[in-house]
């Protein structure tokens, strides 16, 4: 073993003594047993859906910075979705964090991730599957209002659900998205799930990955939630900060 090796060794055992030897080195005794009472937080947050999305979307006089739901938001505006739907009772809603919907390299000046790398505008090849052009989206409107319609109405689900109901094997919730719709071909969406795009029938598959405290929500065992279990006047909201594939899985 060469002298470099020995030190090394040597340095690695006295910055490791402390911990074996406890705190008796410095006149203490070692703490023995440490009482963790764990505590939950509130999770009502005494707003309706509705609320929780306007409140962190835009700035305003009130809000000057908050704005994680800026492109959701601004997603739902171009879909011509009424805001209203967020204060239905009985319901769960999928939020996007901004980074679910497009994650932005300022110095590249380009998309790099999020729903619109992963679901590319395209073209086809006449009466083909074959892709001639792809590109990130820049902007909602690249893509045709229908899609982006269905795709937020498959992130609203009919039902409360939250980690007292989810569990680690998939429950199936029913969305507001009609059984048997289908997305155009304009984006790469449009050739998932065998050409169909979103789930034939309507339905979404939730599931907890673990039974630890922190457990994440996972949507058709593909994409983990960000936060969940905000509990509001009307609905329970589960926040996504990657995409959000519209179909279930086997």
């Amino acid at each position: 073993m060469n002298k470099l090796n020995i030190l090394v060794k040597r340095y690695a055992f006295i910055l490791l003594l402390p911990l074996a030897a406890g705190c008796n080195m410095f006149g203490m005794e070692m703490q023995k047993k440490y009482d963790y009472n764990p505590k939950t937080l509130d999770p009502n947050i005494n707003i309706s859906a509705r609320q929780f999305l306007e409140n962190r979307s835009y700035t305003s006089t009130t809000n000057l910075s908050d704005t994680v739901f800026k492109w959701m938001r601004k997603g739902l505006e171009y879909a011509e979705i009424d805001l209203a739907a967020y204060e239905k009772q009985g319901m769960t809603f999928i939020f996007l964090h901004n980074d679910a919907v497009r994650v932005w390299d300022a110095k590249a000046k380009k998309v790099t991730a999020g729903m619109w790398v992963d679901f590319p505008i395209i073209t086809l090849k006449p009466g083909t599957n074959e892709i001639l052009t792809s590109r990130p989206a820049s902007r909602w409107e690249d893509y045709p209002k229908e899609d982006v319609r269905n795709y937020f109405l498959y992130l609203m689900l009919q039902g409360n659900y939250n980690f007292n109901n989810i569990r680690l094997t998939p429950v199936e919730a029913q969305t507001m998205l009609p059984p048997g719709t289908l997305a155009t071909k304009a984006s790469g969406l449009g050739l998932l799930n065998d050409f169909k795009g979103f789930d034939q029938e309507g339905k979404m598959s939730l599931r907890i990955i673990n039974n630890d405290d922190l457990a994440p929500i996972e949507i058709n065992k593909k994409t983990k939630n960000r936060s969940g279990g905000y509990v509001t006047t009307n609905a329970i909201v589960h926040v996504y900060g990657n995409t959000v594939y519209p179909f279930r899985v086997e």
